[in-house]
Formats: C-alpha cells, structure tokens, sequence
C-alpha cells in the first residue's frame, strides 16, 4: 500500500518536473542557444541581425549571413531622440528581407545590451517572431565559432509592423508619479551599479550621456543588469532569476518600470523580467539622462553627492 505522504511526494515531483518542462519551452520561445543557431543558418526563413554599440564590430566579422542594425542611427530618431519611427523601421527590415513570418534572432556586443533594446523596439512595433541568442556576440567568439567579413544582401521583404504600442515604454511623466508617491504602485527597478544608484559617481568612465545629478529615482531597488546573468553572459535560469528579483522585493505582483542611464542596460532587465518571467514591465528608455537632468524632480542620493562628485 502507498502511503499518503508517498503519493504526496510522487505528485510534488510529477508537478516539478511538468513545471521545469513548461520554463524550459517558455525560455526556447525567448531565447536561442548559440549550438541551435549554428544549425540553423542555412534557413532561408530565418534573419539573424546584430545590434552591437562598438564601432567596427560587424565590419571585422559577424554570424555568417547576419545583417547588421546600428543602434545609434537605426533604431533611434537622431534628431528627436526618440526611438525609431515606424515608417523607417518598417524599410529597414524590409532592406533586410524580412517577411511577416520570419524566424528572427538578435544578437550584439556589451553582453546584448543593444540586442535587447532590439527586441524591445520589436516588440513596440509588434514583431513577436523574435529571439535573442543567449550569451550574444561574446559567447560565439568564445566558442570559436565561424564568423565572415562578408555583407549578405537580401531580396527585399515584405513585412508589415504595426503603430507603436507603448504599453511597454515608460515617460518621464510615468516614473514622476511614482516618485513623488508616498506608496507607489510601481516598483522602479534601477539596473545601474551601486555606484551610480547611491550617486558616488554620475555614470561610468568614457560615457558622453551625463545628467547634472547623481543618485536615483526615490522607490527605486537597485539589482544592477550582471547579477541577471552567468559568467558566459547567458541568463540565469528563470528559477534564479525570480529569486533574485524577489530578494529586492519585486515579484511580479505589481507593474514595474526599469530605467538606467540611457535605457540600454534596462532593456536587458526589461528582457529578463519580461520575457523570461513574464511580469508586466516598462523600459524607461529616458532614463537617468532624462531624469537627472529634469527640474522640479525628487532624487535620492545615498552618498551625499546630489550635484556630483566630491
């Protein structure tokens, strides 16, 4: 005779398993593995696109037969800075032969810093056809795998994106409001270092972005982009990643707006809360180059340094 408490745990292990199934289909739907996408490169119904930040990267080698989206002029509005219009967005794929039901896989430099703001401005634009390669451009090298100097240039295709959906983006307006709440009902989740959130420094050494104070949006929870991914630049498992996320206190069980300093590195999270665990979530692309030059605006600075610098 079964005991009950053996059923009990015949059943907890049936549930986990089904449910470690169920992540493992839901992570295929989001996420690419660098041994699939070399098997698949011969798909004529497949477009794998870089988006990477340094200059040059593309040019010395890239995935065979990928093409290139420059995240500084492409996927922007140079002049309004503001994402890329629909009309423009809709040529370049097009440019780049993508029809409605092409398979897409992106990928960049910077642990897919730009990759992810890819997906995100996909998603805006309704292309949910959609993948990142996990561990991005750094994990291919680091594999030895082929790359090819050679441009690819494809018939033009036809796809067709739709308005933008800004249910997914966040506005200075948006992240004002849950500032200046005393129990806000969005959590603001800043991605940047310690360093940046507790405003001992304003950003990172090199960067051109700077805002005028230092510190960060008051509510905000600091669980800076690395701790969401391995040493190879993959993802943490979605178990991990919950658990990370749960320990500052987000959890999923109310909206939340990811923001950093020019929205790149938000896009990850965005990518790691939203696609991979599914919580319902906002990219505050503004960020704190937005934010921490704006007047009238609450800042908390933990480090005492609200103009920058000591």
């Amino acid at each position: 005779m079964i005991s009950v408490s053996t059923t009990a745990r015949r059943f907890g292990a049936a549930l986990a398993l089904s449910l470690t199934a169920g992540l493992a289909q839901a992570n295929s739907d989001v996420l690419v593995s660098t041994d699939w996408l070399a098997g698949e490169l011969d798909r004529d119904d497949l477009r794998v696109i870089e988006v990477s930040v340094n200059p040059g990267q593309f040019e010395r080698g890239h995935i065979p037969g990928a093409v290139n989206l420059r995240w500084h002029t492409d996927l922007v509005d140079t002049v309004s800075r503001d994402i890329v219009s629909q009309a423009n967005f809709q040529a370049l794929l097009r440019e780049a032969g993508i029809n409605n039901d092409t398979d897409i896989v992106l990928y960049g430099d910077t642990n897919n810093w730009f990759a992810a703001w890819g997906a995100w401005i996909f998603e805006i634009y309704g292309v949910d056809n959609v993948r990142l390669l996990d561990g991005g451009r750094n994990k291919w090298e680091a594999e030895g795998r082929a790359l090819s100097p050679r441009q690819t240039n494809y018939a033009a295709g036809d796809i067709t994106v739709a308005a933008a959906d800004n249910s997914i983006r966040a506005f200075l307006p948006d992240v004002v409001d849950v500032a200046r709440r005393d129990d806000p009902s969005t959590q603001l989740v800043d991605i940047r270092s310690a360093a940046e959130y507790e405003g001992r420094i304003i950003a990172p050494d090199g960067v051109a972005e700077l805002a005028v104070r230092a510190g960060h949006i008051p509510s905000a929870v600091n669980v800076s982009w690395g701790q969401a991914v391995n040493e190879d630049g993959t993802f943490k498992s979605a178990d991990e990643l919950r658990a990370l996320y749960a320990d500052a206190g987000v959890d999923g069980s109310q909206p939340v707006i990811t923001y950093c300093r020019i929205g790149e590195r938000s896009s990850h999270t965005w990518f790691a809360l939203s696609k991979i665990l599914g919580y319902d979530v906002k990219n505050y692309d503004g960020s704190w180059t937005e934010y921490g030059n704006s007047v009238g605006v609450p800042v908390t600075n933990l480090a005492g340094t609200v103009w920058g610098g000591q």
